[in-house]
């Protein structure tokens, strides 16, 4: 469960890049106001491998005043008018949201859902483990400790905010005492490659050090780069938006990645997994033969004749590493031989006096 990150794992992956991060699925409304279509959203994304899916909730007359413009790409999304689109997808409510609350639980994925106002954040309580806010409403202080008196962890995503904006947000869920996860976001519908600002990631971490660092990506799916980057810089959540068709006009299916672009980002951290491997800094089980056959042992130079004292120019260092090791070259130095050893020798400790 995503809200178990805040308990244990997330700390952990605090100090450890390498964790799988959380992934959830963004299907938004995707669904486009249709049960089956949610149920195949629901039954794709946990195929695909996500950890949890997400819908919004809102109603267009909560959200938006009525003349508010658009602020996506218009090719891609002909509405100009944010309130005749949120119209279209605003019919789910309540009693279809515990619907899929339940279609989820029998899926054997976490449900989440976004609300935009006070009573969809009622209802949307009693059926998430953590919530989500969305960047759109960083600065709406109500909203945000209405949010944070419910007491489960938060994600809050940080899309077209200053610094200064996110510190206040943060201020007010801290004061509640609510764990929160920060997003970094860019809030371009798509996001261009270069636009995609990961290395603010590091940024939080850096500003934010006790609080969980995750992504909530715009980006064109393509190879899933960007997700598997933001997981590697170490965030420990990624959302991504999630359609089961992204040939569908409109709306956000044009950006969302399906369940096959799901497959391939596991698959693709299962490879960087495997080349990262432990960071633990230590010999790998595979290095031992090297260890010993590519490292050096102290030689003798020259004839060492029984009784002679060893100096310096009597010892080189060679491989194989199956002697006495370089590193104890001060102590072997006036040692006295007992034995005759021939020039080339690989020396070992028993040819010597041990005081």
């Amino acid at each position: 469960m995503l809200s178990s990150l805040f308990e244990n794992e997330g700390l952990k992956a605090r100090n450890n890049p390498i964790l799988k991060p959380f992934v959830i699925a963004e299907a938004g409304v995707n669904h486009e106001g249709k049960m089956e279509a949610a149920f195949r959203l629901i039954a794709e994304a946990k195929e695909g491998g996500a950890d949890a899916i997400k819908f919004q909730t809102y109603k267009a007359s909560t959200i938006v005043v009525k003349n508010s413009p658009s602020y996506w790409d218009l090719t891609k999304e002909p509405t100009d008018s944010q309130y005749k689109l949120f119209q279209k997808y605003d019919k789910f409510w309540k009693t279809e949201f515990e619907v899929l609350a339940r279609r989820c639980e029998d899926e054997g994925i976490e449900f989440m859902s976004t609300p935009f106002d006070k009573e969809s954040a009622f209802f949307i309580n009693d059926l998430v483990s953590t919530h989500k806010i969305s960047s759109s409403d960083i600065t709406n202080r109500p909203f945000i400790e209405l949010i944070a008196d419910f007491g489960k962890p938060i994600l809050l995503s940080t899309g077209a905010s200053y610094l200064s904006e996110i510190k206040e947000a943060i201020s007010w869920v801290d004061f509640k005492e609510t764990p929160v996860c920060l997003m970094h976001c860019v809030l371009n519908y798509p996001t261009p490659n270069n636009l995609a600002q990961l290395a603010r990631i590091t940024g939080l971490k850096s500003a934010f050090p006790n609080h969980l660092i995750g992504y909530s990506d715009h980006t064109l799916p393509e190879e899933m780069q960007t997700c598997m980057v933001a997981g590697m810089l170490g965030a420990t959540i990624i959302e991504k938006h999630f359609t089961h068709d992204k040939t569908l006009p409109g709306n956000d299916h044009y950006h969302a990645m399906d369940k096959e672009d799901l497959k391939k980002f596991f698959t693709l951290w299962k490879n960087i997994e495997t080349l990262l491997g432990s960071a633990d800094v230590t010999a790998h089980e595979g290095e031992q033969k090297s260890r010993k056959y590519a490292r050096r042992s102290l030689v003798a130079n020259c004839a060492i004749a029984k009784g002679e004292v060893v100096k310096e120019q009597m010892l080189t260092w060679k491989r194989p590493a199956v002697g006495i090791s370089p590193s104890e070259y001060e102590n072997l130095l006036g040692k006295i031989a007992l034995v005759d050893i021939a020039e080339d020798t690989t020396l070992q400790w028993e040819m010597f006096e041990s005081e």
